[in-house]
């Protein structure tokens, strides 16, 4: 082999060395930026999905380490036949008049119907040590109707404030925030957690049955329940009824339904 073409090839391996070099550089930068691009979608997602009492991080919910037992006793059905805890209220079934409630104040500051008070405290103690050993939150109880016209309004000023009309404001709104007279809060059944981590959110879709509760707004039943998404919304209906509705599938609307059916 001549020195000539000896010399050609050592020039081939560096000029390959090079453009290999090159070509890593090239597909670390790519990936670098794709998985920038996933950061920030997901982080306008989570801005979009989350509401803003829960973007602002509340105090933290202190429950005593002592457990109390899961009410499992019968449930008293109201005037109209229908049992305290599967009272169904949507935008389609507000809130009764005059109904009344029996509040209990969590440690928090926030108030719960005082009947769901002990298997509440007992989930969250329960989702510990899924939420890196912190109790996830409370940062959403009973609502009054006032203090849910007040969140409402404010979600339709802020679509006023970006251009949409009176009518489109509401309707948007609608979407995020129910109407005063039909939100879960008023009955005092439902709570907004918050937690360390995302994770905790996929520990109580999987376990809050055991404790009476429902993982009430699946995306899945959105066309049903009328309402987005809501991972951190969670509502008591006792511990037969969420676990028929964890293993069958259903969302509260569906179980109201074919419970009326199966008693017809």
């Amino acid at each position: 082999m001549t020195e000539k073409t000896m010399g050609r090839r050592r020039r081939y391996r560096q000029r390959h060395k090079r453009n290999m070099t090159a070509a890593l550089v090239t597909v670390a930068f790519i990936l670098a930026a794709v998985m920038l691009i996933a950061i920030v979608a997901c982080l306008d997602y989570v801005n979009r999905i989350m509401p803003e009492e829960m973007l602002r991080g509340p105090e933290p919910m202190e429950v005593g380490r002592d457990r109390a037992p899961v009410n499992t006793a019968p449930q008293e059905p109201y005037e109209d036949g229908t049992e305290w805890n599967l009272r169904l209220v949507n935008r389609w079934n507000p809130v009764p008049e005059g109904y009344t409630i029996r509040l209990k104040e969590l440690a928090g500051g926030e108030k719960v119907d005082e009947r769901v008070y002990a298997p509440l405290t007992e989930m969250l103690e329960a989702a510990r040590e899924g939420n890196l050993d912190e109790l996830p939150r409370v940062i959403s109880g009973y609502r009054t109707q006032e203090v849910q016209q007040g969140l409402y309004d404010d979600e339709v000023n802020k679509y006023k404030s970006q251009g949409y009309s009176e009518e489109e404001a509401r309707a948007e709104a609608g979407r995020w925030v129910a109407l005063p007279g039909t939100s879960e809060h008023q009955l005092g059944l439902a709570v907004d957690l918050e937690g360390a981590t995302y994770d905790v959110f996929l520990w109580l879709q999987e376990n809050s049955y055991k404790y009476g509760f429902i993982f009430r707004y699946p995306g899945s039943k959105t066309d049903i329940t009328g309402t987005v998404e809501e991972v951190w919304h969670y509502r008591y209906v006792g511990v037969q009824a969420a676990t028929e509705m964890y293993e069958q599938g259903l969302c509260l609307e569906e179980y109201v339904e074919l419970k009326a059916g199966a008693e017809a």
